[in-house]
């Protein structure tokens, strides 16, 4: 049955870097359906999480909002969504007559919350917040563990019975049946969805893959693909041993650490081995696009919330603005019939963020843009620079602030003041501070930070200066100030 607008599936995969591709040169990785989609599509090469952990960044994500306007700058738990944010992308969609439905990992409070959607299937890995509350988890709160209880007839089966932790530099494959590992669960109910969706409606649908994110576990025949592949050489800037003082050296759930080269080497095989798996599964969704005549009237985007510093700079897991941790991979692929605007496929330039899906696909569909959000159409809109920023612990107690222009990168740390400078185009694994060297472009950045603070609660601008050392606000108050 045709529909008059496009159907619509959001590809939503957890902490895995932009460079993590084939395509973009990564010859360690073997990713073939990314690849062909990326090909076949739009690249954006310069997308960035601008709040780069799992909570702000898919506030961003659902909202079309940058920090400024959504609040969320950490990773601050129980703050209810749907009271904070009562518009989200799959809201307006569904008030526009589509059929939305999510599979995977939502990471909002309640857990149940459906932020606009029709129905969600529910696997948000172990967070500790929701096991408190509960006892521990039920099919009341996440369907996947449901499932494996069901399937394996273990009432006792759990997402942690191997003891590699949910953020852990630790890896091991798979024990079970692959088909029961939750990379497959969610490609299997999506797949569900779309055999029984309503036929009269286009859909929005939401696979929200938990991985690559720890725990590191591929399947058995993927840990052995890449246990003994070399990698690409970890980056190490010059100016790392500024931060020695918070060093965690071995401790498996460290940030900041030195670790021991058999672990990078395993831990880098279970997070390829995770992206491998999940590569497998857009090969599965575009044959059951085929399958049902759905390829031709189908949007695929696939992104990630965040990136995976993986021992660049001796960092892991996310939150800083470094490329590791804040870029993303973005892929669109848009059926010729729907193309309308956006160009002929290829690599895009324009600095994208995650705010900017919400008001690209609403604008792709013919779905007016709601009021107060501050994201742009990628179809034909450009950014000049990018404003990020996220609380962080591990190099000291900052809100790390940053600056993404055409071809440097400026970070200013609230704590102590202290400034970076990389040329992305030169230098693009920062490793090169120029912050000493270049003045003239540090001061040009650093007034471009100065405007999007200006006015902030906590003071850190007084004039035209930045004002290191401030008190760093409640979360909860910002988001009850700006997100009404």
């Amino acid at each position: 049955m045709m529909v008059d607008r496009p159907h619509v599936i959001l590809v939503c995969v957890d902490q895995m870097r932009a460079d993590a591709l084939g395509v973009v040169g990564n010859d360690h990785i073997d990713t073939p359906n990314l690849d062909g989609l990326a090909r076949g599509g739009y690249r954006f090469d310069r997308a960035y999480s601008a709040t780069p952990t799992c909570v702000p960044a898919r506030v961003a994500m659902f909202t079309g909002k940058s920090p400024e306007l959504h609040g969320r700058y950490g990773y601050r738990e129980r703050i209810s969504f749907p009271d904070a944010y009562p518009v989200t992308l799959q809201s307006t969609l569904r008030d526009h007559g589509y059929q939305t439905f999510a599979v995977g990992k939502m990471h909002v409070f309640p857990d149940r919350a459906r932020c606009g959607f029709d129905d969600v299937l529910l696997h948000d890995g172990f967070l500790h917040v929701s096991r408190q509350l509960s006892g521990g988890p039920t099919g009341a709160i996440d369907d996947y563990v449901d499932f494996l209880r069901r399937e394996t007839g273990d009432p006792r089966a759990d997402y942690q019975d191997t003891g590699v932790g949910c953020n852990a530099m630790t890896a091991r494959p798979w024990e079970r049946e692959e088909r029961l590992h939750p990379t497959r669960w969610v490609a299997d109910e999506s797949f569900r969805f779309l055999e029984r969706r309503d036929p009269t409606r286009p859909f929005f649908l939401y696979m929200s893959f938990h991985r690559p994110h720890a725990p590191f576990d591929p399947p058995g025949w993927l840990w052995d693909k890449y246990r003994d592949r070399p990698g690409p050489r970890r980056a190490m800037g010059e100016w790392v041993s500024r931060f020695d003082e918070h060093r965690r050296d071995h401790d498996p759930e460290a940030e900041f650490a030195t670790r021991k080269e058999s672990v990078h080497q395993q831990v880098r095989a279970g997070y390829y081995g995770s992206i491998e798996f999940i590569d497998l599964q857009l090969n599965r969704l575009r044959e059951k696009l085929s399958d049902l005549g759905l390829e031709q009237d189908t949007i695929i985007v696939f992104v990630s919330d965040h990136g995976e510093m993986l021992g660049d700079h001796d960092m892991y897991r996310k939150s800083v603005g470094y490329e590791g941790s804040a870029r993303i991979p973005l892929l669109v692929h848009v059926p010729h019939k729907w193309r309308e605007g956006w160009g002929e496929p290829g690599a895009v330039d324009t600095i994208a963020e995650l705010r900017d899906l919400m008001p690209t696909l609403l604008g792709t569909a013919g779905v007016p843009v709601p009021d107060g959000v501050d994201g742009i159409d990628l179809r034909h809109e450009t950014r000049e620079h990018l404003h990020g920023e996220h609380l962080i612990g591990s190099l000291g107690r900052h809100s790390m602030q940053w600056i993404r222009s055409q071809r440097y990168k400026y970070l200013w740390f609230s704590g102590d003041g202290h400034e970076q400078l990389f040329d992305l185009e030169t230098d693009p694994h920062e490793e090169h501070d120029l912050a000493e060297h270049e003045p003239e472009l540090l001061a040009e950045h650093r007034a471009l930070l100065i405007e999007h603070l200006r006015g902030r609660e906590e003071g850190f601008v007084d004039g035209d200066e930045l004002v290191a050392g401030r008190p760093l606000r409640s979360e909860a108050e910002w988001v009850r100030e700006f997100a009404r």
